[in-house]
């Protein structure tokens, strides 16, 4: 990816060095995110409790009206342990203001920026930019804690993506998906949840899910991540316009995109699938999806939210 000389947002909040390292997250209602790992599924009331945070992470409640009180806790990865299983604090790599990583993606979230800005205005929308935060091992949002291990998320509270740039290390050296655009990737992704929220179809979904049992509420949460995946693909497509990408990029990205699948990861971590867990989307359904947006541009071939997926 030729990011180096490009633009670089001003959007960007680099809290590390204010950020506790490691540590437990309480809840976060609200919080739209990339898993890395951990069990999916399980059995008694952990599996009950483990229900009401997700849904109230991806369906904007808080999830200690039901659990009867405090803040929850932090999922890992869709399911297990609600704290932080990384074993210990988390060397986050707190740098200088302008180490090189910084530097990337305050690049790739400019180029969100351009892409996003020019396909508002070409529907007579003013698109407002996030800002991404850049934190170390926990955070503080409108959403509620949460802990790096619980991956990047975009809070639709504050209109914020949240970064621990570690996961990029643990996408290439835990997941195996390497290379500059499997990051920028990850950030176009969330950048999609803001788009989400600008246009309205966060709140469509918070609407929909009234009422849903729990397997309807997962498919649900599993069609506004994809939708959010093609986004990424569209803004990859406008990316590729520009002559930025370079030989392998898409396939890098795609490979990432498979590497996250709800499918991959829980044979990964637990040795079996539990379909109904879904939350995010298979890894066919996952590199499917952004590879549709990055086809054709459209948001119109985006609509995960009515027919097939």
């Amino acid at each position: 990816m030729l990011w180096k000389g490009r633009r670089q947002s001003d959007n960007i909040e680099d809290d590390r060095s204010d950020s506790g390292g490691g540590g437990l997250g309480g809840g976060s209602p609200g919080q739209f995110r990339i898993p890395i790992g951990g069990r999916a599924g399980g059995g008694g009331s952990i599996f009950l409790v483990i229900l009401v945070v997700l849904a109230g992470w991806y369906f904007g409640f808080d999830p200690s009206t039901i659990l009867g009180g405090g803040d929850g806790g932090l999922l890992p990865g869709g399911g297990g342990q609600i704290t932080d299983n990384s074993g210990g604090s988390q060397d986050s790599g707190a740098t200088p203001a302008n180490d090189e990583m910084k530097q990337f993606v305050a690049t790739v979230l400019a180029e969100t920026e351009d892409t996003w800005t020019g396909i508002f205005k070409s529907q007579g929308l003013t698109y407002e930019d996030p800002k991404l935060v850049l934190f170390s091992g926990q955070v503080r949002s409108a959403c509620g804690f949460a802990s790096a291990a619980a991956g990047p998320f975009y809070c639709p509270g504050d209109h914020k993506v949240y970064l621990d740039m570690t996961f990029f290390q643990q996408l290439d050296q835990q997941f195996g998906a390497s290379g500059e655009f499997a990051r920028a990737y990850v950030i176009a992704h969330e950048v999609g949840h803001h788009v989400q929220n600008l246009t309205g179809i966060m709140s469509k979904f918070n609407q929909m899910r009234q009422g849903m049992s729990e397997a309807d509420a997962n498919q649900m949460s599993v069609r506004i991540e994809l939708q959010a995946d093609c986004f990424a693909g569209v803004w990859a497509h406008y990316t590729a316009q520009k002559g930025i990408l370079e030989q392998g990029d898409i396939e890098s990205a795609l490979n990432a995109a498979k590497q996250i699948g709800d499918d991959t990861l829980q044979k990964k971590t637990q040795g079996y699938v539990v379909p109904e867990s879904f939350n995010h989307g298979t890894s066919q359904q996952r590199q499917t999806w952004l590879a549709r947006g990055y086809k054709s541009g459209k948001l119109s071939d985006c609509n995960t939210l009515s027919g097939p997926i």
